[in-house]
């Protein structure tokens, strides 16, 4: 799969590609030139994830009131 289409997947999709790559990995049972490959998808598909995080990250923000009673749009709390 190319960078594009692992772009393309959601953070569910990728998550659930991941925890399959994972669990055959930790099974032993890949051939050493698949298990490689595994390797490398996952951690394609663990910074993806990653960034997917972040993005939702900075766009959730937090309404507060200002001491006027008015609303005020904060950033998320790191």
């Amino acid at each position: 799969m190319t960078t594009s289409n692992l772009e393309a997947l959601s953070f569910e999709q990728a998550m659930v590609e991941l925890e399959s790559l994972v669990k055959k990995l930790e099974e032993g049972r890949l051939p050493l030139e698949e298990a490689i490959q595994a390797y490398e998808r996952g951690t394609q598909l663990k910074k993806q994830c990653e960034q997917k995080l972040q993005d939702a990250k900075m766009r959730v923000e937090q309404i507060s009131l200002t001491s006027d009673g008015n609303p005020k749009i904060e950033a998320f709390p790191s």
